[in-house]
């Protein structure tokens, strides 16, 4: 191997990328922009986690006030008082809008009148025996062994009056005579 071979072979091992003096300025300014760019974005990245959306009512009072409140609310009541009835709309609302609200397992969607139609149709009386003691999929007294069989009784009646019935809601019992 001559000198001069190897003279070349050792030139073009140590040969950069940048050949014209074109290449040079721009790698040098890029050297500079691209950092820059670079803490640029990561700054505001890092304030923008703070800003809320335009438009946006997250930090308003009220708002506040909903994501803090009690997940469970507790209300006392006197045992030895008189019972208070729940309405057909707090019966449905607590127990049955569960299934009936989004026609689950088979429950008739609320206030879907072909749906309930031929449940209409059987009348008042087996729809309410129904409900008290379970059909199908739907357990007794919709799952809520706690209520009244007035309580549910409004309950039926407030779902089939919204699906084009016309039952007449429940009155309250008469309450107990004192025990002497």
């Amino acid at each position: 191997m001559s000198n001069t071979q190897h003279h070349e072979e050792h030139a073009e091992e140590h040969a950069t990328p940048i050949k014209t003096p074109k290449q040079l300025i721009v790698t040098v300014v890029l050297a500079f922009v691209v950092p820059i760019i670079i803490i640029f974005l990561l700054v505001n990245l890092v304030v923008s986690g703070s800003q809320v959306g335009a438009g946006s009512d997250t930090l308003s009072p009220e708002a506040i006030a909903k994501r803090i409140a009690p997940v469970a609310r507790f209300e006392l009541v006197d045992a030895s008082g008189p019972k208070v009835y729940k309405t057909g709309e707090q019966v449905y609302n607590s127990v049955c809008a569960a299934c009936h609200k989004a026609a689950i397992a088979g429950a008739w969607k609320f206030g879907d009148a072909a749906a309930w139609a031929p449940a209409i149709g059987t009348g008042y009386n087996t729809m309410l025996a129904n409900a008290l003691k379970g059909k199908n999929a739907m357990p007794a007294k919709g799952g809520n062994p706690s209520l009244d069989d007035v309580e549910v009784a409004r309950g039926v009646v407030y779902m089939a009056n919204a699906a084009g019935a016309n039952f007449p809601e429940p009155a309250e019992p008469a309450p107990a005579a004192p025990a002497k």
